[in-house]
């Protein structure tokens, strides 16, 4: 899908991020390809997902455009999101319409830059790049670099960012006044009131994640609040 296209699709409209880790009951790609069809059923017009088969499947699954990310921990770094070539390699193979970066300022796994990383996206692929931040200087560097859209994920995950229960609305509103491209809010927008927030401080679209795909995280949030409730027996 070429960027503009892709840009239309998703502007003011809901992507869903579809993503079970190993020790989670969901994992597997045949389940993530029916939370994908689940959520396109929905209404959602593209799909974050995590690792190449996860990738594949939901794309043949609901023929929606994705946004591929690899989750791997490195001992050396704190980067985990496609943190090295391997990773871009693989989703390169997925065929992804995006590939998105961890675009902190914190040092990367193998020593390879942001950069290079950029660059061998763009030579051995079509895929757009999106850029994970924690903060507005990192979206700019991100911008600088050549990325084609910037999203709001990483708040609160690095040292320096602030840290908060909800969505880091200033951060959608400050990049959006700063950065030349799209920007995505992504990142604790856990109710449809938040995400139409998150559209008037100027996101472009909006990922939307634990709060519809993970059930045990959405049981639990009861579970918390009902405890805390302190019922009268």
């Amino acid at each position: 899908m070429k960027k503009q296209e892709f840009l239309d699709v998703i502007y003011r409209q809901l992507i869903v991020s579809c993503q079970a880790l190993e020790d989670e009951p969901l994992h597997g790609s045949m389940y993530m390809a029916k939370m994908g069809l689940a959520a396109k059923m929905g209404g959602a017009v593209a799909i974050r997902a995590n690792g190449k088969e996860d990738i594949i499947a939901i794309q043949e699954a609901t023929g929606l455009p994705t946004i591929g990310i690899i989750k791997r921990d490195y001992p050396d770094s704190d980067v985990f999101i496609t943190p090295t070539l391997k990773e871009i390699s693989e989703l390169i193979e997925s065929g992804t319409d995006v590939i998105t970066l961890d675009a902190t300022f914190r040092d990367r796994p193998t020593g390879v830059t942001f950069k290079e990383l950029v660059w061998y996206i763009r030579k051995n692929s079509s895929s757009l790049i999106m850029a994970d931040v924690s903060t507005v200087e990192e979206g700019i560097a991100a911008v600088e670099e050549g990325c084609d859209l910037i999203s709001t994920t990483l708040s609160g995950y690095t040292p320096y960012s602030p840290k908060m229960e909800g969505p880091d609305f200033k951060l959608i509103k400050d990049l959006t006044a700063t950065c030349k491209v799209p920007i995505i809010a992504e990142g604790r927008i856990s109710t449809p009131d938040e995400a139409v927030i998150a559209f008037q401080n100027g996101a472009h679209s909006i990922v939307v994640g634990s709060a519809i795909t993970r059930p045990q995280d959405i049981t639990k949030r009861f579970v918390e609040r009902i405890q805390k409730a302190e019922l009268k027996k």
